[in-house]
């Protein structure tokens, strides 16, 4: 399996329309035939700081997701919301085995 962490950084003012705009995108993103989970997290001590945990079956599922109208229309309305470049960490998921 594998798994993204992306970490964002949103601008004060942003942190509503940011938490709308990613669930579209995460609607779409669960129903993706390589997905196996979208996570939206969100730090409680810091509302504009959110990381999206993103599983799929494989590296070749993860890329295509960034091919999705729903990704590239989420990415093109939350960059000027971003109050850093969103930073992405691959990981190998090992459990559960996809």
């Amino acid at each position: 399996m594998h798994v993204t962490l992306v970490h964002v950084a949103v601008k004060p003012g942003h942190v509503d329309d940011f938490i709308a705009a990613t669930r579209r995108n995460h609607e779409a993103s669960v129903q993706e035939s390589g997905n196996r989970r979208f996570d939206v997290l969100q730090s409680p001590a810091d509302p504009g700081q959110f990381v999206l945990y993103e599983a799929y079956a494989s590296a070749a599922d993860a890329l295509a997701h960034k091919q999705t109208p729903h990704y590239l229309a989420w990415r093109d309305t939350v960059a000027d919301w971003m109050a850093e470049p969103r930073r992405g960490v691959s990981w190998n998921g090992l459990f559960p085995a996809s």
